[in-house]
């Protein structure tokens, strides 16, 4: 289940589009594969971290809570899984009996409580990658203002996060359902005025939530990276913290714009060719044929998360016992 589902094209093509179809069936079986695949490795990944974490609450640095916070935020996706891996193997079994996906149709509650696990972690995943890295950019950047990484302001800042996160992720799906038709909850319709209008809305809020953290998160790493700079000529342990720094930093940015980029940049190409904003014939085939690949990927990011903790545990730990001050300057 994208993160809306679109009706095809064909029905309700211009003229330009009436022959522009593209086979994308494989979809059915590489979201059960890739989904299942994903399911396991964040169910062990994500509960293995949880329980580090959770082991060592009472010495949980600012840090330390923000990856608690994003390992909770990817389990609500990873329990949603089973969920999505029923709906297309329903699809694929009706795809194969009638060659028709209305065949069998899952109620509202369903695409309710799937599409709102989905925005949690969609949501919770950016927001939270990007505390960590302004977690860093205070840690190097301003290494005289602790008191911005205290555990409770920290928890303070993720409390807000959830609500935000939760916010967004119950009112786009309720908005979803006052657009959908009755007898198709999980289906938009973009020849629909009012279906479109929810599209774009939608849209709009979805870039937007990716965007701007995106330059929050590239902002601070810039910052990080020109302090680390300076401070090479440093004694043997300060070095090892910057190399445990450096590795936090490389692998959140990879994490980040190897899962989440390609997947918004196809989005915006993929739903402008549906509303025929974009009435582009290789573009339509183009963004609907990688759209499951980009769209597995970002939710691969579940699985990746987890091994910023791994990576920057002795960083976690060290600091934690410093009392949250700067190990690298």
């Amino acid at each position: 289940m994208e993160l809306w589902n679109i009706t095809d094209l064909e029905g309700n093509a211009k003229p330009a589009l009436s022959n522009c179809t593209v086979d994308t069936s494989y979809r059915f079986t590489f979201y059960q594969v890739s989904y299942g695949i994903i399911f396991l490795l964040g169910l062990a990944t994500n509960g293995l971290a949880l329980r580090r974490l959770c082991a060592s609450a009472c010495a949980m640095n600012s840090t330390a809570v923000y990856m608690a916070s994003l390992s909770f935020a990817d389990m609500f996706f990873v329990i949603s899984l089973p969920m999505r891996i029923y709906y297309y193997h329903q699809k694929a079994r009706a795809w194969t009996r009638t060659g028709d996906l209305a065949g069998w149709t899952p109620g509202a509650a369903f695409c309710q409580i799937t599409f709102i696990l989905k925005y949690i972690s969609l949501y919770g995943g950016i927001f939270f990658l990007v505390c960590i890295a302004v977690d860093r950019y205070f840690a190097v950047v301003h290494p005289l203002a602790p008191a911005l990484r205290r555990q409770r302001v920290a928890l303070a800042v993720s409390a807000g996060i959830w609500c935000v996160v939760l916010g967004l992720s119950v009112s786009l799906p309720l908005l979803r359902l006052a657009a959908s038709r009755q007898n198709q909850p999980c289906l938009l319709n973009p020849s629909s005025l009012r279906h479109r209008t929810f599209i774009l809305v939608s849209l709009g809020l979805v870039l937007g939530s990716f965007l701007l953290p995106t330059l929050v998160l590239v902002y601070s790493y810039c910052k990080v990276l020109s302090v680390l700079r300076k401070s090479r000529k440093r004694c043997l342990r300060q070095r090892r913290s910057r190399r445990q720094t450096l590795k936090i930093i490389y692998w959140v940015l990879g994490v980040y714009l190897l899962c989440f980029l390609p997947y918004h940049v196809n989005l915006l190409g993929y739903t402008l060719t549906h509303v025929k904003l974009l009435p582009h014939c290789g573009l339509v085939r183009l963004t609907k044929t990688v759209h499951p690949v980009v769209l597995s990927l970002a939710s691969f990011n579940c699985c990746l998360n987890p091994l910023i903790y791994y990576f920057s545990s002795s960083l976690v730990h060290r600091e934690a016992a410093g009392g949250g001050g700067n190990s690298i300057q």
